[in-house]
């Protein structure tokens, strides 16, 4: 009986150790399935089956190879560009120009895309590092702006969306004379295509999806990231001045060098992911290819708590909800706006983590384990 007590009372510690261990990794979990269960109750206060709604989502996103696939595909941008915004959540930035840097690596990438020719095994790698450096160029402007005379990246970066998006459409639509438009396209809404030798290598699956090898750039980048932050001094240095710059220039950390390689990393992050759009997906640009990918980046960041590697997973899962969001549509004859609904409650329980952990017991958040950001606002 005593041994009986004695693992009676030893089993709810376990337990307990085991629940604190991970509960960082459960929060966010936990998130995405109330988002589920509040927009199950939203679906049918609206009188539609949700059994049907999210069945119809899970079919859309996973239930078949082409829809892996799309799921794939669709997930792939924001896997990057989620990685983009984490890298300067890490550093204290909060880098809300995600898109306009994804347009200035897209813009990069036609020009080298459509005036070069040479063989595929150089003009794939020169289109993707002209992305990438189209991307950091954009964003070192905020940085050097951040660095030099205090301006605040919010409204920077915000700011160089709008540049960048006209900046685009100007360059496309122009026909006094052609710049990047195409005359033979007569909606003048997109660029010249690029050539084939600038295309990422893919498989055809279905009869319209090509799983190209963009999603395997993304993983590789992340693990790039991860040990870039974590193995190197000057991740260690982005991560001091992100979280206290007073001790980093104590330190002889250059605070205003390590702003503006922060944003050109990540700007570069984001025209890489813009340069696979156009060589991996549609091989052309047009002004509204990507629109609001840049601002749902801060939500797959903040989903994975600014963890690089939980960026795969929660790329994934953003990639999935939309991607099934058109079969869930006509299962249950919802508004496509439902799953922005669900969208909107995974970020709000995410960000009020504390009543995710009040519901399910967890404890309370550790100093420390909440994602980098404050700092970004605090100028």
């Amino acid at each position: 009986m005593a041994q009986a007590a004695t693992e009676a009372g030893v089993r709810p510690s376990a337990l307990r150790q085991v629940w604190d261990r991970w509960s960082g990794i459960l929060v966010p979990i936990l998130a995405v399935f109330s988002a589920l269960v509040v927009g199950a109750f939203i679906i049918g206060i609206t009188g539609a089956d949700w059994q049907a709604a999210y069945i119809g989502l899970w079919e859309g996103a996973f239930g078949s190879p082409r829809a892996i696939a799309d799921t794939v595909v669709r997930s792939t941008p924001f896997i990057i560009c989620g990685l983009a915004v984490a890298l300067a959540f890490k550093a204290g930035l909060f880098n809300i120009g995600a898109e306009g840097q994804l347009y200035a690596g897209a813009v990069a990438a036609v020009v080298i895309g459509t005036t070069l020719q040479m063989p595929a095994i150089f003009h794939i790698p020169a289109t993707l590092i002209a992305g990438a450096l189209g991307g950091a160029a954009w964003a070192a402007i905020a940085g050097f702006l951040k660095a030099r005379t205090g301006a605040h990246e919010v409204i920077n970066t915000i700011m160089l969306n709008y540049i960048a998006l006209r900046m685009t459409d100007w360059l496309i639509r122009s026909k006094t004379p052609y710049i990047l438009g195409d005359p033979a396209d007569t909606t003048g809404a997109r660029s010249r295509l690029i050539v084939d030798t600038a295309r990422l290598p893919g498989i055809q699956v279905g009869s319209s999806t090509i799983l190209h090898l963009g999603i395997l750039l993304a993983i590789v980048l992340v693990f790039v990231i991860a040990w870039l932050l974590y193995r190197t001094t000057l991740g260690f240095e982005m991560r001091t001045a992100g979280t206290n710059p007073n001790a980093a220039r104590y330190a002889g950390i250059s605070v205003p060098r390590t702003i503006v390689l922060a944003m050109a990393f990540a700007g570069g992050l984001a025209g890489v992911a813009g340069a696979i759009e156009v060589s991996g997906v549609r091989g052309s640009l047009s002004a509204d290819f990507f629109s609001g990918l840049g601002f749902d980046a801060i939500a797959v960041a903040l989903l994975a708590r600014a963890n690089p590697v939980g960026i795969i997973f929660s790329g994934l899962l953003w990639g999935g909800l939309l991607t099934g969001a058109r079969l869930m549509q006509v299962r249950a004859s919802l508004s496509i706006d439902v799953i922005k609904i669900v969208q909107a409650l995974i970020i709000m329980f995410v960000a009020a983590d504390q009543i995710v952990r009040f519901i399910y017991r967890l404890p309370k958040r550790k100093p420390g384990e909440e994602t980098q950001l404050s700092k970004g606002w605090g100028g």
